[in-house]
């Protein structure tokens, strides 16, 4: 890290900063807080969406899995075009029948507020959880950074001589990326989320385009030797219409097990839903939706680009460098676009990468805190006092919960330091697990059941079946969300259909 680098960085944390404490004009109540009155431009709530479901892992492994594989990951990103249509047709219109805060509210009017508050816990446990590994991930960036500069290790010893420099560098990391974050949701809500989602976007964009047009120009031979070699290394393939479930990224797992997904995240998710809420009505929140679609998958191809530029460049001009990055005969390849970072940029865009490093994180990760916050409120705290306390009460509550559910992703952060990097595998496997299982009590309620215990009893199916089939099959997790959301929706069919019959009204 230079001087330059450095001041990079230090510049985009402080105009995340001012952008996010600009935003906090007008907010009285929690629906400014949470909807920011329900004015943002579509192409806002676009950017901000795209930006959302992009974190590090997403930035710093897919040149990974091109690298180390190929293109089929593309495959995911056509399923995802998919879902967002079923989106559109079938869930966002019924979020603006009512003035909703959250997802969850549309399951407390259907099926009562047991319901209702059991799908926002789901979502409360496993989103904090998974933010809080993906802020240990960032911070492994940063404390990176900050170990190569000059008195780092005098530094890091006088601040906590029991732990080695690694370990306490790391820990600051955690806890700078936390508070930047928390500070801008607190005082701005959405409307500072939105914004500097898209400054986090242009950002993280800008960086990654840079580096592939830099990484190009190191190889001599340019589209024709790219091609020729990604070609012969087989990294070029885009289709695997193999039928095996146990395999991941193929056709099948990608389009069906994709769409499925994206409805579940995309449609019953209230990290997405929140976007939505945020536009003027269903017609700007479907443009939205499906426009970001397009982007996310161009995205993704400019991403694992990179990744067969970083296979072309490494074996054929730089070998050396990849037996640093192998550990006990296995090659890590999602440190490999991290070390051309590190080794190939110039200084000044090397800072820039790493802003984008953090930007993709901390667009996640705000709106994570801003949802989980609505969800505290609107889903649980109102309900319990009635509604009848103030709007300068619960915008207070709001905020408070804010900091709050940040702190509890900074727990997890520093707890996560400690554990094997294969909990943060488990903890993805755990959001698949339960994002089928709220699909299929959303998928009830569009069927127009009512009785509370038609998805009770089918989340408990649903989440015995998902279990099964982690526990005693290889299954890819690609096919879990659409495993669980039907056994949850079949089991409540089933119960429904001795106790109840759909509503008229649907």
């Amino acid at each position: 890290m230079s001087a330059l680098d450095l001041w990079v960085l230090a510049a985009f944390t402080a105009g995340t900063l001012w952008l996010g404490l600009s935003r906090t004009v007008g907010q009285t109540t929690v629906a400014e807080y949470f909807t920011g009155g329900r004015r943002a431009p579509w192409t806002l709530a676009m950017a901000s969406i795209v930006a959302t479901e992009t974190s590090t892992v997403t930035l710093v492994s897919l040149p990974g899995f091109a690298f180390g594989s190929d293109l089929t990951f593309l495959q995911l990103a056509l399923g995802y075009l998919v879902g967002r249509i079923l989106v559109t047709l079938f869930f966002i219109p019924r979020y603006f029948n009512e003035q909703y805060l959250t997802a969850y509210q549309v399951l407390t009017d259907r099926f009562g507020q047991q319901v209702g508050q059991l799908t926002s816990a789901l979502f409360l446990s496993t989103r904090n959880l998974a933010d809080g590994f993906r802020l240990f991930a960032t911070g492994l960036v940063l404390g990176a950074a900050l170990l190569t500069l000059p008195g780092s290790s005098r530094l890091t010893t006088w601040l906590s001589p029991t732990i080695d420099p690694a370990t306490t560098v790391l820990l600051c990391a955690v806890l700078l990326l936390g508070i930047v974050t928390i500070a801008y949701t607190y005082f701005g809500g959405i409307s500072a989320v939105l914004w500097t989602d898209l400054l986090q976007l242009c950002v993280y964009l800008i960086g990654s385009l840079a580096a592939a047009v830099i990484l190009f120009r190191l190889i001599p031979g340019g589209w024709g030797e790219i091609v020729e070699v990604g070609k012969a290394a087989g990294r070029l393939r885009l289709f695997d219409f193999s039928a095996d479930l146990n395999r991941s990224y193929t056709f099948w797992s990608g389009l069906i097990g994709g769409a499925c997904l994206t409805v579940s995240t995309h449609g019953t998710d209230q990290l997405i839903v929140q976007r939505y809420l945020s536009c003027r009505g269903p017609r700007d929140a479907s443009k939205a939706l499906l426009w970001s679609g397009l982007v996310v998958f161009c995205q993704f191809l400019l991403f694992l680009v990179i990744g067969v530029l970083l296979y072309v460049y490494y074996t054929g001009y730089s070998p050396d460098s990849l037996e640093m990055l192998t550990v006990n005969g296995t090659l890590q390849t999602d440190r490999i676009f991290p070390t051309f970072i590190v080794t190939e940029l110039p200084s000044g865009l090397r800072g820039l990468m790493i802003a984008a490093i953090f930007a993709a994180a901390m667009s996640t990760l705000s709106s994570s805190l801003n949802a989980s916050a609505s969800a505290t409120v609107a889903d649980f705290y109102m309900p319990a006092t009635g509604g009848r306390r103030s709007d300068k009460h619960y915008l207070r509550i709001a905020k408070r919960s804010t900091v709050l559910w940040g702190c509890v992703q900074i727990l997890t952060a520093c707890i996560a330091i400690r554990i094997s990097t294969r909990v943060v595998d488990e903890v993805l496997g755990i959001s698949s697990f339960t994002n089928g299982l709220i699909l299929g009590a959303f998928v009830l309620g569009l069927f127009g059941y009512r009785r509370s215990k038609t998805p009770l009893v089918g989340i408990a199916v649903g989440s015995v079946s998902v279990l099964a089939l982690r526990i005693f099959t290889n299954v890819s997790w690609q096919w879990y969300v659409l495993v669980g959301g039907f056994a949850t929706a079949a089991a409540g069919y089933c119960v429904a259909r001795v106790f109840e019959r759909p509503a008229n009204d649907q």
